[in-house]
Parts: C-alpha cells; sequence; structure tokens
C-alpha cells in the first residue's frame, strides 16, 4: 500500500487525535494546563508505539521524551516540536472559541493549530503509521517536545546539557513556523539570534504641566529620542561601534540559494501590510536572512489617550529588539549596546530581556536533498532552501551543544495567523506533513549513518 493510500484511509482518526490535543489548554505564560497537556502528549507517543517515552522535570515546565531504538547502525533522526501555546487574547476577535477546534473553508482553527500541535502531531501520527504499516521503523527517532518554546525555553539548554548522551542524533528535524508566502515548502537551515533590552529614565518625580513648567522641566521621551539617533542613522545602518564586527558575508553556496527562491512585491507587500514597500529579491532575503536589525518594538511616555492632556512626562521606558546574525553573541552586543548608552547617559537604566543565540546548519549536508524530496512528493509542488529564517528559534542549543546539523521545515500555510485571533492550519497541509515526515523516515533508511554527512 502506498503512503498516501494509508494517509487517506487515517484521515478521520488523525484529525480526532490532533483535535484532543488542541483542545487542552497549555499556556505557558499562564501556567494554564501546562502539566496536562504534557501527559496528554506523552500518551500520544505511547499510543503510537513508542516504546521508550517520559517526562523530564526542568526547572520549569517538563519535557515529553520519546524513543524509538531500532540499531546502532542506522541513522537517528530528533524531532523537535513544543506543547505550549501563547494566551489566546484578544479572545473576542475569534470567529471560534480558541481551544474547540473547528474546521472552516480547508482550515482548522485553534489555538495551536500551526504553532505548534499541529506540526509535531504530524511526526507523531507518521511514525504511528509507519509502526502500524510496517510493525516496526527502519530508523531510530527521538522526539522532544518541550513547554516552554513560547516563553524563550528557559530552561531547553540546560535540559540538552543534561542529556547530551541520551539526546544523541545525526540531526534535528523540527516543523514550525510558515511556508513561503506563495504556498511553497521550503528547508530553513538556521534562524537568527535575538537580543532584547529595555531602556528606563526618569528625570521627574512625576508628570509637571507642561506650560507652568515647560523648558524648566526634562523630559525623558526626547533625551531617549535624541539617544536613538546616536544609535542609527537614515539609511538603517547601526551606529554602535563594533555592531557589526562578526558579521559573516553568506557563501556562494548560501548566494546561489537564496538567488533560486521564489519572490513576488505583491505578495510581500499584502503579508506585510504596506504597499509603499519597494526592494529586489535579492535585497530581500539579504536583509531577511544575513543582516542584523535594529528595532523599536515599543516606547511608552506620557499620554496617548483620546483627546488633550498638557503634560511633561517624568519617565519614558523604550523596549528595542535586536535580530542577529551568524557568529554574532547576543551577550556581547549587549554589552556593546550598554556601553553606548552610558556614553550619552549614565541616567538611563538598561536591562537585558532576553537573548537566543543564531544558528547556521551548512547546505552541503546529504539529508537536506533527503527532506527536500520528501517535501516535493508530499506537497506535489517545488520546495527551496533559505540559508536562515528571519525569525527566532531554539536551534543553537542543536547546533551548539549537541554539535549536530539542524533543519527547520515549516509545515503551516503563510497565513497560519500563529499568536494572532483565528490561528489556522489548511487540513490539506497537515496531511502533507505527515506524508512528509513519513518519507523522510522511509527513505533515511536507504543511507547509513556516515553517508548522511
Amino acid at each position: 500500500m502506498n503512503i498516501k493510500q494509508l494517509i487517506s484511509e487515517r484521515k478521520e482518526s488523525y484529525l480526532e487525535s490532533l483535535f484532543e490535543v488542541l483542545r487542552q489548554k497549555s499556556i505557558s505564560p499562564q501556567n494554564d494546563g501546562m502539566k496536562a497537556c504534557a501527559n496528554l502528549v506523552l500518551n500520544k507517543l505511547r499510543d503510537a508505539g513508542i516504546n521508550d517515552v517520559r517526562l523530564i522535570e526542568t526547572d520549569g515546565y517538563p519535557v515529553v521524551y520519546g524513543e524509538y531504538f531500532v540499531s546502532d547502525e542506522v541513522p537517528t533522526i530528533l524531532l523537535y516540536g513544543h506543547y505550549d501555546v501563547q494566551p489566546p487574547d484578544p479572545i473576542e476577535q475569534w470567529n471560534s472559541p480558541p481551544f474547540e477546534p473547528e474546521i472552516r473553508d480547508g482550515r482548522i482553527y485553534a489555538r495551536g493549530a500551526g504553532d505548534n500541535k499541529g506540526q509535531f502531531m504530524a511526526h507523531i501520527l507518521a511514525v504511528k503509521t509507519m509502526i502500524e504499516a510496517e510493525e516496526t521503523l527502519p530508523v531510530n527517532v527521538k522526539f522532544v517536545i518541550e513547554g516552554e518554546e513560547e516563553i524563550g525555553s528557559v530552561h531547553l539548554s540546560d535540559f540538552i546539557e543534561a542529556n547530551k548522551a541520551l539526546l544523541k542524533t545525526d540531526f534535528v528535524y523540527t516543523s514550525d513556523g510558515p511556508m513561503l508566502s506563495d504556498g511553497s515548502p521550503y528547508i530553513l537551515l538556521g534562524v537568527r539570534g535575538i537580543l532584547y533590552v529595555e531602556l528606563k529614565l526618569k528625570q521627574s518625580a512625576y508628570d509637571n504641566h507642561s506650560g507652568n513648567k515647560g523648558n524648566i522641566a526634562k523630559n525623558p521621551a526626547w533625551t531617549l529620542v535624541e539617544l536613538l539617533h546616536t544609535m542609527r542613522d537614515s539609511d538603517g545602518k547601526v551606529l554602535i561601534d563594533g555592531f557589526y564586527d562578526d558579521v559573516v558575508k553568506p557563501t556562494d553556496t548560501e548566494i546561489k540559494l537564496m538567488k533560486a527562491l521564489p519572490f513576488d512585491i505583491e505578495d510581500i507587500r499584502r503579508d506585510i501590510g504596506d504597499d509603499s514597500l519597494n526592494m529586489t529579491q535579492e535585497e530581500y532575503y539579504n536583509k531577511l536572512c544575513f543582516e542584523p536589525t535594529f528595532n523599536i518594538a515599543g516606547f511608552n511616555s506620557g499620554y496617548a489617550g483620546e483627546g488633550q492632556k498638557t503634560i511633561i512626562p517624568g519617565e519614558a521606558v523604550l523596549k528595542m529588539d535586536m535580530r542577529l546574525v551568524k557568529n554574532q553573541d547576543p551577550d556581547k552586543i549587549f554589552e556593546l549596546f550598554k556601553e553606548h548608552v552610558e556614553s550619552f547617559s549614565k541616567d538611563i537604566e538598561v536591562v537585558k530581556m532576553g537573548t537566543m543565540n543564531p544558528s547556521r546548519t551548512s547546505p552541503e549536508y546529504k539529508f537536506i536533498e533527503i527532506i527536500k524530496e520528501s517535501l516535493e512528493h508530499s506537497f506535489e509542488r517545488t520546495s527551496y532552501i533559505q540559508p536562515s529564517m528571519g525569525g527566532s528559534l531554539p536551534d543553537d542549543v542543536w547546533t551548539k551543544i549537541l554539535n549536530v546539523p539542524s533543519v527547520v521545515v515549516p509545515y503551516a500555510n503563510a497565513d497560519e495567523a500563529n499568536h494572532s485571533p483565528n490561528e489556522n492550519i489548511k487540513v490539506d497541509y497537515f496531511y502533507h506533513g505527515i506524508e512528509t515526515t513519513y518519507r523522510l523516515i522511509q527513505s533515511l533508511s536507504k543511507y547509513d549513518k556516515n553517508s548522511l554527512k
């Protein structure tokens, strides 16, 4: 029986299994339903035929671990996902309850449908289908499904450090995030890192009257605006000394992969909501994959409500994030950033809110071509390879702690609305994801461990 027929016969049971997981709340920022969801996912692995399943406690939420061991002679793939989700707010903007999955117009709507329950369940169901059909797996498969991705994977690196022998693998495979805007599947070879900072400046004990105290009381909002002008020029270049020192140029292979990626400026404009956006394909992917960002995420000072309120604010708060590229160290960038702020004013408080390292895997590994073939057979369209995604995931824990290659292969549609109301995944994409994982595991069996490198 071929793969597509196997999957076709099980479509209803796949949906029932996914819906059960989607109904279970697992909101990590609020610790809502986390332990119950971890146990549910554990049971899904057990039901799939995984012969070694366990909850491994961390200083936060537990990691769900599963392993199907075949032999030391065959390849090992580690499948990563996360069972936690974002809060569903604002609830009133959902067209159906966020934890009562509903199919409308060929899409499954629920919190976690795309990010990440629908995608890691595709892995579990692929393994379940193969074990049912073949009575075994042809390669070793390991699962790591954590509960803290939506709060920065704060304990994942400690977990991996403590379990290196248990997690030994040939490569890590993650399905998370959306596919390309034109609906094409693709393979991401890395992620940008992130540094998130907060700046606070209080120059008066309270807000002052802008007339009676105008020209007298200091305005912290102006001070932070003036600081920002010393950090970035009008062309977007960051002016902090040393900011670009460790940025490396893309290789010839990475440039070739980038130039092969699809590009439609109208699609990009629609995705962003800016009809004035204008750049070439090369500019777009260079900025997305190979250049760091320097972003104002939020600025709070004074009065921004309806009508007028004539005040000089006593305090201002600025939040910024920097997406960092290969070889940039977020801790080093923070020190450079802090030094720049202190040289401008020692009154400004600088707080490091969060960091994640960038990560990159070489495109030369044999298994990448196997993944590409699996995607194209399953989704029945051309797939692409992108050197890095614009966003940040805990990918460096695999490449820098386990020292193994890692790839991200999204199964969700580009408009999945992850983190937003009406999050969704196309039903067909969910099935295609199951097929892709099945084909990948099947194809890996044709190679020995060393030939994948």
